[in-house]
């Protein structure tokens, strides 16, 4: 080889060398403010603000931030009492993993006010969101419920002090909120993840049964008391083995103006049919006709007292507001940002878990208007519809294969998976080989 095409060899690999280098530095220098993204987003809270005080400590940490798991039975049973100490783990550290299918940087602070009651463990807590905006009929929410509420509330980093100070007012200024209200803050620059906020608000709910439920909607009548003293029979054995979801209905006034207070709201069934009948109310986001119909309005209206009666018709895009119990049912799927989807994706996962819903005809809601970000909706509705195909078809494949190795696909709990999934195009056909067994 002459020393010319030696040359040119070393110039070319010099080159070469330069450009992965030059390419590396680059990438370095772009990608390191996104690294320090989430770091600089948190450091903008003032976490002086949040601290939640407590005066148990282990190994010199509150018990805010630390968490012990206890040892088992058997160990301490054959070990010695050191080694069957609690391990500690940082609190943050759980949380992070907890919801860590959200949009990060994100930081829960459970129970930063913590109700002063005392809740039966067969009572229902309302599981709920609030926003800034929304702090007015979250108050009318307190007081009218008179129960165990968990409640999550947005904080954002530019409205971190605003937003806990009208907080404290609110808290202070409603004498149910502090006897029956868990506050608990979600840190985040990210507007409405609303299914990470509802699974906070469920997960540090104090009572066996919960009820998702938008903070917006007025209780028009006692479902609590109902169901409580309902327990016992069929429909009570059935939620309480975590297999039902109980629909409360629910209504909106026709014409926005009419449904600003819900001091003139009706508070039972003779009342709000006849509100039906004259065109005044009608059913909940009666535009978007799947999103409440499988409720069977029209059986509701004729239903005798005391009747409770199961949906036949469910649609994908069935989102009522329901009553079940806390553990057992899946939780909401946290990758839904926005509008759209959301709600309906929890309670599809619930339905083809093999959970059935059943309407109670006595009882309704009422929604109190308000404006809505329309700009917002439209962009996050299209988003969201594309993930909500997605996750059906995911949801559908998870849900055939637990139901087949459990032996519970062609029994009535396999039944709401089989349905709805040989509906999904290139998950029906694994579908049938499952139920006839050639899997």
């Amino acid at each position: 080889m002459s020393d010319l095409s030696r040359g040119v060899k070393f110039i070319r690999l010099s080159a070469s060398l330069y450009v992965v280098i030059a390419v590396l530095y680059t990438t370095n220098h772009i990608l390191s403010p996104l690294r320090t993204f989430t770091r600089l987003y948190m450091a903008s809270y003032d976490i002086a603000a949040v601290q939640v005080h407590q005066d148990a400590e282990v190994a010199g940490i509150t018990s805010q931030e630390m968490l012990l798991w206890p040892a088992s039975s058997f160990l301490s049973e054959h070990i010695t009492a050191r080694a069957t100490d609690g391990i500690p783990m940082s609190e943050d550290l759980f949380l992070y993993k907890a919801f860590s299918q959200s949009m990060h940087p994100l930081k829960v602070v459970p129970y930063y006010y913590r109700a002063s009651g005392t809740f039966e463990q067969n009572d229902i807590t309302i599981t709920t969101l609030v926003t800034f905006n929304r702090f007015k009929v979250f108050s009318e929410l307190v007081t009218y419920y008179q129960g165990p509420i968990s409640a999550t509330v947005h904080v954002k980093p530019s409205a971190t002090h605003a937003l806990l100070d009208a907080l404290h007012d609110l808290y202070a200024s409603t004498p149910a909120m502090s006897t029956y209200v868990d506050i608990h803050l979600v840190l985040t620059p990210f507007d409405r993840q609303l299914n990470t906020w509802r699974n906070a608000a469920r997960l540090f709910a104090r009572t066996e049964f919960v009820m998702m439920l938008d903070v917006d909607f007025a209780i028009c009548t006692d479902f609590r008391s109902a169901i409580r003293a309902s327990l016992d029979v069929k429909i009570g054995q059935i939620l309480k083995e975590g297999h039902a979801a109980l629909v409360v209905p629910a209504f909106e006034y026709v014409k926005q103006q009419d449904g600003l207070d819900q001091k003139y709201f009706p508070r039972d069934k003779q009342t709000l049919l006849s509100l039906v009948k004259a065109k005044k109310i009608d059913m909940f986001h009666r535009t978007w006709v799947p999103g409440h119909n499988s409720t069977d309005y029209p059986r509701f209206y004729s239903a005798a007292p005391g009747e409770v009666y199961k949906v036949t018709q469910y649609h994908p895009a069935y989102e009522p507001y329901v009553i079940f119990r806390k553990e057992g049912p899946p939780w909401c799927d946290e990758r839904f940002i926005g509008y759209g989807g959301n709600k309906a994706a929890c309670l599809y996962e619930m339905y083809l878990s093999g959970m059935s819903f059943y309407v109670l005809a006595d009882h309704f809601l009422v929604h109190q208007s308000h404006p809505y970000e329309e700009e917002a909706r439209k962009l996050e509705r299209k988003s969201n519809r594309k993930i909500y195909q997605d996750f059906k078809e995911e949801v559908c494949l998870r849900y055939l294969k637990r139901h087949y190795d459990s032996g519970t696909l062609n029994t009535s709990h396999g039944y709401n998976v089989q349905e709805e999934c040989k509906k999904i195009r290139g998950v029906s056909k694994i579908a049938a080989m499952m139920v006839e067994g050639r899997f």
